[in-house]
This record gives C-alpha cells, structure tokens and sequence, in this order.
C-alpha cells in the first residue's frame, strides 16, 4: 500500500522538486554566494533600513488587508451558505465573476476609478462634493482597496467549507434553550466555524506577502512592498545577493506561519 501511494505521488513530488524546490536552491545559494561568501547579505536583510521599513510596510499592509478580507468574505460567505435561492445564486456569481478578470486588469480598473482625475473623484467634483480630489492612489489607500478586491474570493472557500459542516441542530437547540439570534451567531456559529477563520486568514496572508502587480500598480514606487523590493534588487540595482537574501527570509516566514496557522486549523478543527 505504501508503495502503491508513493508510485502514484512520484510524478508529483518530482514535478515540484523541478519547478520549486531546484530553483530555491538556487536562490539560497547566490544568497550565500554573491556578491561574496558568507551570511553579509541576510546581515543586511535583517539590518538595512530600508529594508526593515519594507518589510513593517508589508506586514502593516497585509495584516489589514487579511482583516478586512476575511471580515469581509464572513459575510458574503455567510450569504451565500445561508441565503435564499436568489440571494446564494447571486452571491455565487459575484464571487466566481472576479477569478475571470486578470489581477492587471483588474489593477489598471481601480487606478481609473481612483485616480486624482478618475471617475470617482470627477464625480464628487462635479457634483460639488469636493473642491479638490482625494488622492486614493500611489499610497497604502489604493494598494489596500486593490488586495482586498483581489482577495476576497479566496477567503470565501475554506469560510463556506467551515460553514456547511455546522450542525444545524446545535442552532436550533441553542434557540430552543431562548438564546437570542445575535447570540446564537456570536456564541455558537462563529466559534464553530473557526478552522473556516483560521485558514482563511493564513490563505489571505500569504498570498498577499507575495502581492507584487497590484501594489506597483496602485502604489506608484511611494508604497513598494517585499516582493516589488526583490524584483528591483535583482533586476534594477542589480544586487542579487540582497534579493535572493531577503527571498530567502520571506519563505522562512512564510514556511513559519503555514506550520503555525495549519496547527491552529487542527486545533480549531477538534
């Protein structure tokens, strides 16, 4: 049985040592290598401060994209589960609808619409409503509205998963037992569905650590992000070993929190 299963998952385990696992070596060496031996680059990785305040940037900017994603997508999710016929069949192509537009054009909508000179603020200016428009891009404003638009529909997954296993009728006893609705969802539906949380914020999270066409795009240079960061270390400086330092650096993080946030999702589960 044992060879049977690891028969059928060779292909697999040798396609993604191809396409992931070589080409990370690769990059952990240069880290060590270039532009000479030894540990200097993740030295300046961890001490440089423009890197450090790439990197508090990419994490302030994350953390409030997950909680708004997630919040967010609790709802929608919460619609589409339990809905009505209509309101789930809506709700369900509002959510498929986004993963048919490309990020870039999606990114490219949302600088037209936000923009100095954008629909929006057209609109408030000839309505009266500002005198000068808002600046809603090349700052965190417009790179935090792009993610979350980008972002939702991933949250709803695992939500929806978690969602459709509660008991209904630990609902309804809960409800026999005179408990209010606001305190039925409160106390009893959101701590079940709480393996749905945790793995939609770890799903969030990490896709947006590596967010790079959305927050060039709407950031303009005035907010990089990590991964705009080790595009222009490697092919604008050219520093390659700094690049490759800090790539290095945001797997391990990334690597800490999925171990971290798959134990909380076992642990929810139980």
């Amino acid at each position: 049985m044992i060879r049977s299963r690891l028969f059928l998952l060779g292909p697999l385990l040798l396609f993604l040592a191809a396409t992931y696992l070589i080409p990370f070596l690769g990059v952990v060496r240069w880290s060590v290598t270039l532009p000479e031996p030894g540990l200097g680059q993740y030295r300046a990785a961890l001490t440089d401060p423009l890197v450090q305040s790439v990197m508090w940037r990419t994490l302030r900017v994350c953390a409030t994209v997950t909680a708004l994603s997630v919040t967010l997508a609790y709802a929608i999710t919460l619609v589409w589960v339990r809905g009505g016929p209509v309101a789930r069949a809506l709700t369900e192509l509002c959510i498929l609808i986004p993963f048919w537009i490309s990020v870039l054009t999606r990114a490219f909508g949302w600088l037209a619409l936000l923009s100095n000179k954008g629909i929006l603020n057209s609109w408030a200016q000839n309505a009266g409503l500002l005198s000068e428009p808002l600046t809603m891009v090349r700052n965190e404003f417009g790179v935090v509205v792009g993610m979350v638009h980008f972002l939702v529909p991933f949250a709803v997954f695992p939500l929806a998963s978690a969602m459709k296993a509660v008991d209904e009728r630990v609902l309804l006893a809960a409800r026999g037992m005179g408990a209010g609705r606001a305190r039925i969802f409160w106390q009893v539906f959101v701590p079940m569905t709480r393996s749905g949380i945790y793995g939609a914020v770890l799903l969030v999270f990490v896709f947006a650590l590596g967010f790079f066409v959305t927050p060039a795009i709407l950031g303009g240079g005035r907010s990089v992000m990590v991964a705009e960061l080790i595009y222009l270390r490697i092919f604008q400086s050219p520093d390659w070993g700094l690049g490759a330092a800090i790539s290095v650096v945001l797997m391990a993080g990334v690597g800490a929190l999925l171990a971290v946030g798959m134990r909380q999702a076992r642990g929810g589960e139980r």
